[in-house]
């Protein structure tokens, strides 16, 4: 698991307006919080942030605070839907040893039966690590999986260390016939434009 380093800088000015001029200096407004505590506003380097938020779940020891190093995991990540750069961040305080529990990207390996196509209905999963020991990754080997086979969570090959937190059924991927189309067919698609069509042309002539 990736852990980084990153300074921190009190907040005193709250609002939009001191939000943009903080993004305007380089840093992220940022809120620490947990444990019971009261939360902690800060600023953090928009840059330093940027590249260890590219890794899934990094654990971030942040310096600065007048308390000493805390560790955090970022819950709350708000980006301009537009720009992407980031706008907030919400960081939950952690302690080493403390169990918590987190979303893993899930990763496809291996090839596609013959025939086959890949029908992954979830992206992520949830699970229960030690908080400084999180995997980046849950990896699922599609080798040999045959056509209309289905991985449900509990099938999942875990990392050593986590365990499931979400429901077991629920469904990860299915390897689908690809010589079966999923689209409507083009008559089908026909005769609905014609019956709307038809629709339209009783309500004109009904004015």
């Amino acid at each position: 698991m990736s852990e980084v380093r990153i300074a921190a800088e009190p907040r005193t000015e709250f609002g939009k307006g001191a939000a943009r001029r903080t993004r305007r200096a380089g840093k992220v407004p940022a809120v620490l919080y947990g444990h019971g505590t009261d939360p902690q506003h800060i600023s953090l380097p928009g840059h330093d942030l940027m590249l260890a938020l590219k890794t899934p779940n990094v654990l971030l020891t942040i310096e600065g605070l007048g308390g000493g190093a805390e560790l955090a995991l970022p819950k709350d990540v708000q980006r301009d839907p537009i720009k992407g750069f980031l706008e907030h961040v919400d960081l939950l305080l952690v302690k080493r040893g403390e169990k918590v529990v987190v979303d893993l990207p899930v990763h496809l390996v291996g090839d596609v039966v013959a025939g086959g196509q890949i029908a992954q209905t979830a992206v992520e999963i949830s699970v229960e690590a030690e908080a400084t020991q999180i995997p980046e990754s849950v990896e699922l080997d599609i080798s040999g999986l045959e056509i209309d086979s289905q991985v449900l969570a509990k099938d999942l090959r875990l990392p050593p260390g986590t365990t499931l937190a979400a429901d077991e059924d629920v469904l990860i991927v299915q390897i689908r016939d690809a010589s079966v189309s999923t689209e409507p067919e083009p008559e089908a698609e026909a005769a609905e434009g014609e019956g709307a069509e038809g629709a339209e042309g009783e309500g004109e002539s009904a004015e």
